[in-house]
């Protein structure tokens, strides 16, 4: 096994409203499908890139929240710039730029527009 993750799915109460967080604070195009019941926007990847993710929505489905597991966003090579766009885009830094150490980079977690604790991660 190459990799520990594969695919992630982040819930939202209101897809339109974190799509708009997610493009904002990422400054990227996520990508609006339908399966079945599930509303889903992907997140942008490479089609070499063995790992995905979507937000999503579905009637009776998971429900955000920040008592689950933690996703952490790959944010490029600084993390500065997304976590800056965080609040601005509603919603709240909980754990600013962190140096975890120098071989292995920086984190910080937020709260979502939809209430969902998720991480971001950069080398600088």
């Amino acid at each position: 096994m190459n990799y520990s993750i594969s695919w992630f799915e982040i819930p939202t109460t209101d897809l339109d409203r974190a799509i708009g967080f997610y493009e904002t604070v990422l400054q990227a195009s996520l990508r609006k499908e339908t399966m079945g019941p599930m509303h889903m926007a992907l997140f942008p990847k490479a089609d070499t890139d063995p790992v995905g993710g979507c937000l999503t929505w579905m009637e009776q489905g998971q429900q955000p929240g920040g008592l689950g597991s933690v996703v952490y966003l790959y944010a490029g090579d600084d993390l500065a710039g997304p976590l800056a766009r965080v609040e601005p885009a509603g919603g709240t830094v909980l754990v600013p730029k962190t140096l975890i150490t120098p071989e292995i980079g920086y984190f910080a977690l937020f709260r979502d527009s939809e209430g969902n604790h998720v991480g971001l991660y950069s080398m600088h």
